[in-house]
């Protein structure tokens, strides 16, 4: 019998995870969509309220060209306050199972990354499902980091040193974008940064005895998410390596990776099945697991040690891609 992840919970992490169930009435509710939107964003509000103001970092909100035939996308690069030189930088894409969310869902954390990195961060606004389904968010975020590319050094970035990545759907997206900058040949990426993401549509099986729920985001609603992004075709045939990384066959010429997740993560075995491909193929890849955590667990316990080892492995990784 397959152990409770209640019973393996990290002790520091009970408290934070029924505090967020409690705030979100149960967990997020993706039947309705409107309504958790507005919760989410009512939810960032309030600890942006609570949090004194992180110093020492510009932030400028920008436009990159959009996708040939879609909207500009909305971009807000961060910088350390008073940088001269042009600085490294991560394109960073947020969580909320491509229907959740936006910049301000991660604006606390991308200030405080480019502060503590000494890099600069560009968060993306990409297009949510279901109102646009894949490819629109990849393209969007692919469309930033050619924006980088071309025109970076009109913003203090160093176009040489571009990483992307983000957490969750945000993670999916980073490692998507790899795939394409390597395919289309238009960008050399520095590093990719993937926080416990979704790879593989196909992961899709239903909470039962054998196959525990995720403590925080579940299966039902990673079930959701995917056919959001990909209009019902998960677990079909169809699905583009871009859209669910872990489908491609060849991983040899992507950039350096960074995995990091929860030992009680429902994207754990995909996690660590990528990086050992990723290895396999010649990538220099660096995993790390943190036992007794759930998905976001960085992001509603930030104050557990756990999520401040998370922190500054993170961290630490990033400054040293920077620097090789």
């Amino acid at each position: 019998m397959v152990m409770d992840p209640k019973q393996r919970l990290d002790p520091e992490l009970v408290a934070p995870l029924e505090g967020v169930m409690t705030a979100t009435g149960g967990g997020f509710n993706l039947h309705d969509l409107a309504a958790t939107r507005a919760m989410v964003d009512a939810m960032v509000a309030g600890v942006k309220t609570q949090v004194p103001p992180i110093a020492g970092v510009e932030a400028t909100d920008l436009e990159a060209p959009g996708p040939k035939g879609a909207p500009a996308v909305a971009v807000r690069l961060y910088r350390p306050a008073g940088a001269r030189a042009e600085l490294p930088v991560l394109v960073w894409m947020h969580p909320g199972g491509w229907v959740l969310g936006g910049i301000e869902l991660e604006d606390l954390m991308a200030q405080q990354l480019a502060k503590d990195v000494g890099c600069a961060v560009v968060s993306v606004e990409y297009r949510l499902a279901p109102e646009h389904p894949y490819p629109a968010a990849l393209e969007d975020c692919f469309a930033v980091v050619k924006w980088l590319a071309a025109d970076g050094e009109k913003h203090g970035v160093d176009a040489g040193r571009i990483a992307v990545g983000g957490s969750s759907a945000g993670g999916n997206l980073a490692a998507g974008v790899a795939l394409l900058a390597r395919d289309r040949g238009e960008v050399r990426l520095r590093f990719q940064m993937l926080i416990y993401p979704p790879l593989d549509d196909r992961n899709i099986a239903q909470a039962s005895a054998a196959v525990p729920d995720n403590l925080f985001w579940t299966r039902e609603n990673m079930l959701m998410s995917w056919r959001a992004y990909l209009e019902n075709r998960q677990a079909t045939a169809g699905v583009p390596i871009y859209a669910a990384p872990t489908r491609t066959r060849e991983l040899a010429g992507l950039p350096p990776a960074y995995i990091a997740v929860g030992g009680l993560d429902m994207f754990l075995d995909e996690n660590l099945d990528y990086a050992a491909r990723l290895t396999a193929a010649g990538v220099n890849t660096e995993v790390h697991v943190y036992p007794g955590a759930f998905h976001a667990f960085d992001a509603f316990a930030p104050m557990a040690r756990v999520a401040h080892q998370f922190v500054a492995d993170r961290n630490n990784a990033l400054v040293r891609a920077f620097a090789g």
